[in-house]
């Protein structure tokens, strides 16, 4: 029977599970934890917005190309597939199912490789980060035996 891994996420906190097969339950495996996601957007810019030189008389203030709430979401999207695929390569598991807050599942999709895409077998747009244990067996009893 092949492991599977479950990540629950949101854009600031995940919780990595395995499931070794039917009547093994939830193992916690990692949790992962990014407060700059949780921060104001003021807290997270470095300093004023800078100036530009504008065409013409007047000056115009740089406006940054991301928010950066936005921004923070996408590095701990970076870093939850990292950790996915450094499973992936060392064979720890051989299925994957990702249950993550909308809009973040879609970032975290738009960064799987193929490879890791492959191995996805469900894909969850809900928020489970506070569930226990328990809840969250109930919830994914639809697509794996726990």
């Amino acid at each position: 029977m092949s492991t599977t891994w479950i990540l629950v996420a949101n854009a600031s906190s995940a919780r990595l599970y395995a499931n070794q097969g039917p009547k093994k339950g939830l193992q916690l495996i990692k949790e992962f934890d990014h407060p700059e996601s949780r921060g104001k957007g003021l807290d997270l810019v470095s300093d004023r917005p800078g100036h530009n030189q504008g065409h013409g008389n007047g000056h115009g203030a740089f406006v940054p190309a991301t928010d950066p709430k936005q921004h923070e979401a996408e590095r701990f999207a970076l870093e939850l597939v990292k950790e996915l695929e450094q499973g992936r390569g060392s064979n720890s598991y051989g299925r994957l199912i990702m249950v993550a807050s909308s809009p973040f599942i879609g970032m975290l999709n738009g960064r799987l490789s193929p490879q890791l895409r492959g191995m996805l077998s469900e894909s969850i747009e809900k928020d489970y980060t506070r569930a226990s244990e328990k809840e969250l067996s109930g919830h994914l009893e639809h697509c794996i035996y726990l």
